[in-house]
């Protein structure tokens, strides 16, 4: 449980009744897209939320969005929800006909159920490729084959000969490629880690409509997807968050600064990953320059983080009735993934405000 804070929420249903209540206030137009058929952890409603502001068919879009990681969107929720009590920055920006989107919980479910996954298991910044048309059997994938068995034995406290052989790995791997063969976006486990799918999800298919109907036809679309996880403790980094293509990240670093990092050039914290969400604004808005970023708030050791995404999937797998395991899973993912001090939450503010300020300058500067 979080500490009572005047933006960060305790739980998606406060997050989103904050999120709608703010950008009412500031006069924004709100869209809803209601999950058709899933519900929260208290039987509410769940569902992506966006809040307008500027004039349809602008030349000019800023996106910020939140929860693609589920668990992640309290941080999210809670940049967007300072951001609104902000109304003259925001209405400034739109006043010189820029077109605003605050996209809220990209993966209610995920936000709700305090999972980083949806309600299919799949991790949404690895489900946005290309798909069969028709889904088949899961196509065998070598690199997290291998270690599949490793991440998820049969016995959880892991035994001293699980541990014996991860660490047996990555002597004879490498960290890099453990990173990068745990995290890349898997196929062939449905009930593994960071699975990517075998088809597009409903919040996949929401974002591409949203951006058809926001941004298709813009001169420029910049975009800011907010996550937490990697990194030092409360140190944004600016992962840049687009396709491999050489004048998109330099328009990104022209916005946000040289400290902008890339997965494609080795700089990021993160390894490469196949299907990220950023590739939808480019495939969506053909002709549109895009720049656009991950901001990444870090957390805990990475090793801390994925022990408890182990356990989250573990108990997921063997133990979804334990009632008390699902409840110290749900603990460890919410602890993992949100840094409950006044310092760590402080600077995310600061930092999330300094990014939407940014690319609200750069769209100003015509």
């Amino acid at each position: 449980m979080i500490r009572p804070d005047p933006h960060f929420p305790a739980s998606y249903v406060q997050g989103r009744e904050r999120f709608l209540a703010a950008a009412r206030a500031c006069g924004a137009q709100l869209e809803h897209h209601v999950h058709p058929h899933e519900r929260g952890i208290d039987g509410e409603e769940l569902a992506i939320d966006l809040a307008l502001f500027g004039p349809a068919g602008a030349k000019d879009v800023l996106m910020l969005q939140s929860g693609t990681h589920g668990v992640e969107g309290y941080c999210g929720s809670g940049i967007q929800h300072a951001l609104l009590h902000e109304a003259n920055l925001i209405r400034r920006t739109a006043a010189l006909g820029v077109r605003v989107i605050l996209l809220h919980a990209l993966n209610p479910w995920g936000f709700s159920w305090q999972r980083r996954v949806n309600e299919d298991n799949v991790d949404l910044n690895r489900n946005f490729r290309a798909f069969a048309a028709e889904p088949g059997a899961p196509a065998p994938d070598p690199d997290y084959d291998e270690v599949h068995p490793l991440l998820l034995p049969a016995q959880w406290p892991w035994t001293a000969q699980n541990q014996a052989a991860i660490v047996e790995f990555v002597a004879a791997r490498g960290p890099a490629h453990w990173q990068f063969a745990v995290t890349h976006g898997q196929q062939s486990h449905p009930d593994g880690l960071f699975y990517a799918g075998n088809r597009p999800t409903w919040s996949n298919q929401t974002l591409r409509a949203v951006l058809r109907r926001h941004a298709r036809g813009a001169h420029r679309l910049y975009s800011i997807d907010v996550h937490t996880g990697l990194g030092p403790s409360g140190v944004g980094e600016m992962i840049y968050g687009g396709a491999d293509n050489a004048r998109d990240v330099a328009r990104t670093r022209a916005c946000w600064g040289e400290r902008v990092t890339s997965v494609y050039e080795g700089s990021s914290t993160s390894s490469k990953v196949e299907g990220q969400a950023g590739l939808a604004a480019i495939e969506e808005c053909p002709g549109t320059a895009f720049a656009g970023i991950g901001l990444e708030f870090g957390t805990w050791p990475v090793d801390r983080m994925l022990e408890a995404l182990r356990f989250d999937q573990w108990v997921r797998i063997h133990a979804p009735s334990d009632a008390a395991l699902v409840q110290r899973a749900r603990e460890q993912m919410l602890a993992m993934f949100f840094v409950d001090t006044d310092d760590w939450k402080d600077a995310i503010l600061t930092q999330g405000r300094d990014a939407f300020v940014k690319a609200a300058r750069t769209l100003e500067a015509r």
